[in-house]
């Protein structure tokens, strides 16, 4: 492969790494100061400054008036005084996760790694640590793949509430903090959040600085995965996307790596970068591979007191799902303020682990097969959709294959028979349940494949047939 140079063109002769293909499921973490307060949810920063919100009369009952307690205020009490970056690595190692994706600058703008463009950032405030750094070291001696996410697109408006009323964001001397702090909205009448075209439009020393401590990531890391948050799809970006994408890709061929950028809504062409998901699904197979990113927690990102958590039935169930349709799973924690992750969120990766360790074969370096799955629960497409599905039910099969071999995962325990219809045609040689060493009698014919199922069930969660089929 040649160098790539700055135009959709020549990135659209970008390929997705097999590494990322085969890995299947990571994790996300997001960790910053907004895990202090603790209420709401990382958008915390943002909302207390708006007047009216909860998060604004929290703050004012809990900490005082702005001017004399800011988010500022909150930097020394993020100590991550109980970090332990190789105890995190190992419990996302026995997950069963192949990368993660630490958030390296949430829209807060206050970065958690070793920044030269930056006094705020935690190696020289709160923890004065290099957390990124850190965890980098660790994940890479566990045998993970690292990357890195960053949120800096949407600092160019996010602490814009500050400065309505009386309060610190005013003060010229934390700007450095709180940024630009640009009141912005769409300039025509499309949803807020959807729109590609948002006013006054970021100026070209903020674009600068965002491409500067985006290639200041790339370069100090090295991560193989570069996540990005929605609002880089705002139209003045694509020039700075470019010039991104090219010098990731360019530094990528240096190390003779595999790398990914994820992205959101339209801010790539097709073929350029991977396309990802917030809280949500496709609908069916993708020819192109795909990722979803979602949480352990259904109301936050980030670590706060009253976190309300899927179940690892339901984590496994949709990752089951996104795989058979030519996707990943990008699974988000929140680690408290003292660097520890909370025990409910360990139990759920050591619960999916314990999956994985039976059923991994169905899902690390699998393809798509003809058709995703059948059953009667449908997975409504499109983002910030994964608390909508009903529960996946003993009649909902996914499909995935490597080789000759084709993985029927059943999705709930189907009782004492388990019918595929989607195998009638298919030319079935031997079937096996991962897990159970029983021999499972089965017959075929043109309304499908019928299977006994063993008495005892080999894991929970979900159930994988290993099917061989007569090629």
């Amino acid at each position: 492969m040649t160098d790539y140079e700055p135009t959709w063109e020549s990135l659209k002769a970008y390929t997705v790494p097999a590494w990322y293909q085969d890995a299947k499921f990571g994790i996300f973490i997001h960790w910053g100061v907004y895990a202090v307060p603790a209420f709401g949810n990382e958008w915390y920063p943002r909302r207390m400054y708006l007047q009216g919100t909860p998060e604004f009369e929290h703050h004012v009952k809990t900490y005082g008036p702005h001017t004399q307690f800011g988010y500022k205020d909150f930097i020394p009490m993020f100590k991550a005084e109980n970090y332990d970056p190789d105890a995190w690595a190992e419990l996302f190692k026995k997950s069963g996760a192949r990368y993660i994706v630490p958030v390296a600058e949430h829209h807060d703008g206050f970065p958690i790694y070793n920044t030269a463009l930056s006094a705020w950032c935690a190696s020289k405030m709160g923890p004065k640590r290099d957390l990124i750094g850190d965890l980098a070291r660790a994940a890479r001696k566990q045998g993970l793949v690292f990357g890195v996410s960053s949120h800096r697109a949407e600092h160019w408006w996010f602490m814009d509430g500050g400065r309505k009323f009386d309060s610190d964001v005013q003060d010229p001397q934390y700007d450095g903090l709180y940024g630009p702090a640009v009141p912005c909205s769409p300039d025509h009448d499309a949803p807020a959040w959807k729109s590609r075209d948002w006013t006054p439009r970021p100026n070209a020393k903020f674009l600068d600085d965002w491409l500067a401590r985006c290639c200041e990531l790339v370069d100090r890391y090295q991560p193989q995965v570069f996540w990005f948050d929605w609002w880089i799809e705002q139209v003045v970006f694509a020039p700075y996307l470019q010039k991104f994408a090219a010098y990731y890709y360019n530094r990528g061929l240096e190390w003779g790596q595999g790398v990914v950028i994820n992205y959101k809504r339209q801010a790539f062409p097709e073929d350029t970068a991977v396309y990802d998901i917030e809280r949500g699904q496709l609908a069916g197979i993708n020819s192109r591979f795909w990722q979803t990113d979602t949480s352990v927690s259904k109301n936050s990102w980030g670590y706060v007191q009253n976190q309300q958590y899927k179940t690892a039935t339901q984590i496994i169930g949709d990752m089951v799902d996104i795989v058979s349709k030519n996707g990943c799973l990008l699974l988000n924690i929140g680690p408290r303020p003292d660097g520890t992750i909370p025990e409910p969120e360990q139990d759920l990766l050591l619960e999916i682990g314990h999956w994985l360790a039976i059923n991994g074969e169905a899902i690390y370096g699998t393809r798509p097969w003809k058709t995703f799955g059948e059953g009667p629960t449908k997975v409504i497409g499109g983002d910030f959709t994964d608390t909508r599905r009903p529960p996946f039910t003993g009649a909902d099969f996914r499909f995935t294959t490597q080789g000759d071999t084709l993985y029927a995962i059943c999705l709930d325990w189907p009782g004492e028979e388990a019918a595929i219809k989607s195998l009638g045609p298919a030319n079935v040689e031997s079937v096996i349940m991962l897990g159970s060493e029983a021999a499972l009698d089965w017959s075929q014919d043109e309304r499908g494949l019928t299977i006994k199922t063993p008495t005892g069930k080999p894991c929970e969660h979900a159930y994988t047939f290993k099917i061989t089929l007569r090629m």
